[in-house]
């Protein structure tokens, strides 16, 4: 009995002694300030290391990364680390005993660390964790609570997507447990985590269910952290959708927390909304005074190729020279994809300073053998465009775009391939080019389509086919691809995957042989159309410029029985596209008065110049609201207006000073009773004079001609403005 009570005490203090130790080796893990100590740590205790210890060590190892600013972080060194290498060893030996939570954070570490996909210890982690959550779904135990808790549930998601297993297996069984959980996620963090992570994975409907939990989400919180929100814009960005309410959401969070925004950030969501086709004047104010102040901060090359593409497009004169200036500077430096942005950036700006260009020339010499496909597809666009003048690099793109495309058997690559090689100065057309391309026709959808023929019309007109019989080639192959062209869109039977391919395909050759075809699939597909296509469906008609009454007819009356689902700037759209074409439906005013109602009871989800171009367009109709003509001639109003116009492209600036004059000159004549006075004179008269010293010949020569017929020139006036500027092309005084 003795024996057995001092065997007993000597179990107990020596179970009590090691858990003391444990306990303050692992304190002393999670006091650690630095990733020597760690190390030293490990060293000193290796086979006292349980698995807790090791899922700790690795964990502080990040932590302590993570505390750095980013160009300060030593990630090599701790992955290079003998001890490191000894942690990832005990963590693969002792994964089964890891508590599932500590998997995750032990994944997400080494991750974090930049620690290989294929390396041992990431397999088998992932492995063991994918075990773990098979056990989880299986039907026996659906209805028991999940040991994965749901913020380790999206830290293991967010895992997998790193690692880009974006439609794999695993990911479907992340899916369906959130399919069965969503209603208990109540943390945007998590739930925003989880959208990118499955986005590939999920249906239709699954993907609404999302969109509607995350809007709830949003108006619930009353601060939301800019990361979450840049979270939505990805998940958007991953299945295309271009979904109003929550970009508008994600927007207004981004101007609310400015103060937190960096350049990577910014460039971030720049990127984001350049994918999903969104703009927002007031953030791109509010980003061009922050970068503007963070000049000086660049340093290092990645940073400062994210702040010219953020800055570049809405810079001043002086800020633009000024990038222009170090971007040359710095071009040595740059990567094959920091070239990349800042020539992608410089065609933006229309910006073809030749300095700048012959330095990104130079560059590129190095970095071409690295560019994949399409990348070198995009690079050579861009030089063309800006006109670069290095012909041994034109010499050195030739040849790799000719040899991607003798292995290519992707379609949309061949395509491109084509299109591109049409673009080079002086391309000589090889036969393959041609059998290449007339062996993917079939596969081919309306856009790659499109870059063929339009590639072989160019070819043929400048006479670079040159082998014997080329012309036949040429002519029978564009002959196939019209007749390509006929049947995919005689056999579209979904009006909404029509209406993705449409909007991609634009030039000659599409109006000229398959613009009335695409018009008839459409009308074939009438009755699909709804709300949420009309908008497509609008820009494509306002593209072909054809007046086709039964598709108007439906546009107009979807949009009165569904004014309350349609945002407010795409039914702008669907007004402008009725004005262009100068269409009444059926019951117009019925159209136009359930349009207006929506408009301006909604006329804060408007951007300022949106606002100017709906009273244009509602002008030419014959329609001014009082609400909207009294919001745009204000000066609190004008000024925001002239505030926000200095960071928008050149093109949609002209458009709104127009629309602008148009509209003050509109109210002026035909609703006196507004009080609006005429403060176009100067704008009028500088348009004016820029007009009248490019007359086209022709008008010049009819008007000489007149001047004789009638005896003098005071006889005929060419140009001739009214008090308020309408031009008279021609007044003859008699």
């Amino acid at each position: 009995m003795l024996c057995w009570r001092q065997v007993c005490l000597f179990t107990l203090r020596h179970y009590q002694a090691r858990t003391l130790c444990s306990d303050l080796l692992l304190s002393q893990i999670s006091g650690c300030t630095h990733e020597n100590e760690v190390f030293s740590l490990v060293e000193r205790n290796k086979a006292r290391l349980s698995e807790k210890h090791v899922g700790i060590a690795l964990n502080m190892l990040w932590q302590l990364q993570k505390k750095r600013p980013f160009l300060l972080r030593t990630s090599d060194y701790v992955r290079n680390h003998s001890q490191f290498l000894t942690l990832c060893v005990l963590a693969e030996n002792k994964v089964e005993h890891m508590e599932d939570e500590a998997i995750v954070d032990t994944l997400y570490s080494i991750l974090r660390l930049n620690v290989e996909d294929h390396v041992s210890l990431a397999r088998v982690l992932v492995t063991e964790a994918w075990k773990r959550l098979e056990r989880q779904v299986c039907p026996a135990v659906l209805c028991e609570r999940y040991k994965l808790s749901l913020p380790a549930l999206s830290k293991f998601a967010l895992c997998l997507y790193k690692q880009h297993r974006h439609v794999s297996p695993i990911i479907g069984q992340v899916a369906h447990i959130v399919d069965t959980k969503l209603d208990s996620i109540q943390d945007i963090r998590i739930l925003s985590v989880l959208m990118i992570s499955i986005s590939e994975v999920i249906t239709e409907s699954f993907r609404d269910q999302l969109l509607h939990k995350a809007e709830q989400l949003l108006e619930e919180k009353d601060q939301v952290h800019v990361n979450y929100a840049r979270r939505i814009l990805q998940f958007l960005q991953n299945v295309k959708l271009k979904y109003y309410p929550l970009l508008e959401k994600c927007n207004k969070i981004f101007l609310e927390s400015a103060s937190h925004l960096d350049i990577h950030s910014i460039s971030h969501i720049f990127g984001l909304y350049e994918q999903l086709g969104f703009d927002n004047a007031e953030f791109r104010l509010i980003a061009k005074q922050l970068l503007s102040k963070a000049i000086d901060d660049c340093y290092d090359p990645e940073t400062f190729a994210k702040l010219f593409f953020s800055l570049g497009p809405v810079a001043g004169f002086t800020v633009r020279e000024r990038l222009l200036v170090t971007a040359a500077h710095m071009a040595e430096e740059f990567s094959s994809h920091q070239v990349l942005m800042i020539l992608k950036t410089m065609q933006k700006m229309k910006c073809r300073n030749s300095h700048l260009l012959k330095k990104m020339a130079s560059v590129l010499h190095k970095h071409l053998d690295s560019y994949p496909v399409l990348q070198l597809v995009k690079l050579t666009q861009y030089l063309v465009v800006l006109h670069c003048q290095d012909l041994e690099l034109f010499a050195r793109l030739k040849m790799l775009l000719l040899g991607y495309l003798k292995s290519s058997v992707i379609p949309s690559d061949i395509a491109a391939l084509i299109r591109v090689l049409a673009m080079l100065p002086s391309f000589q057309v090889e036969e393959m080019i041609i059998n290449k391309a007339a062996a993917v026709l079939p596969q081919c959808r309306l856009h790659h389509l499109n870059c063929i023929a339009t590639a072989l019309v160019k070819w043929n007109h400048h006479g670079q086919l040159h082998w014997q019989s080329s012309s036949e080639l040429c002519a029978k192959l564009l002959q196939n691809v019209n007749d390509c062209g006929f049947q995919r869109l005689q056999k579209a039977n979904s009006l909404n995957l029509l209406l993705e391919e449409l909007p991609c395909v634009n030039g000659e050759w599409f109006e000229e042989v398959l613009n009335e075809e695409a018009l008839a699939a459409c009308q074939r597909s009438m009755d699909q159309i709804t709300w949420a296509n009309v908008l497509p469906l609008s820009f494509f008609l306002l593209k072909s410029e054809h007046r086709c009454p039964a598709l108007l007819d439906r546009i107009a009356s979807v949009t009165v029985q569904n004014t309350d689902k349609i945002p407010p700037s795409e039914i702008y759209f669907i007004l402008f596209l009725f004005s262009a074409l100068n269409y009444d439906p059926p019951d117009n005013e019925e159209f136009f008065k359930s349009c207006i109602q929506h408009l301006t009871s909604n006329l804060s989800h408007l951007e300022t110049y949106h606002l100017v171009l709906l009273g244009h367009v509602l002008a030419m109709a014959g329609y001014f609201p009082p609400v909207l003509i009294t919001t745009i001639f204000n000066v609190s109003f004008l000024s925001k207006l002239d505030a926000h116009l200095k960071v928008l492209p050149d093109t949609v600036k002209q458009r709104v000073h127009s629309s602008l004059m148009k509209l003050n000159r509109a109210v002026c004549l035909e609703c006196p009773e507004f009080h609006i006075p005429w403060f176009h004179n100067s704008y009028c008269q500088r348009v004016f004079h820029n007009c009248t010293s490019r007359i086209n010949p022709q008008r010049q020569h009819i008007h000489r001609m007149l001047t004789e017929i009638l005896g003098g020139s005071h006889y005929s006036r060419i140009s001739v403005l009214t008090p308020y500027y309408y031009e008279i092309g021609e007044k003859l005084v008699l």
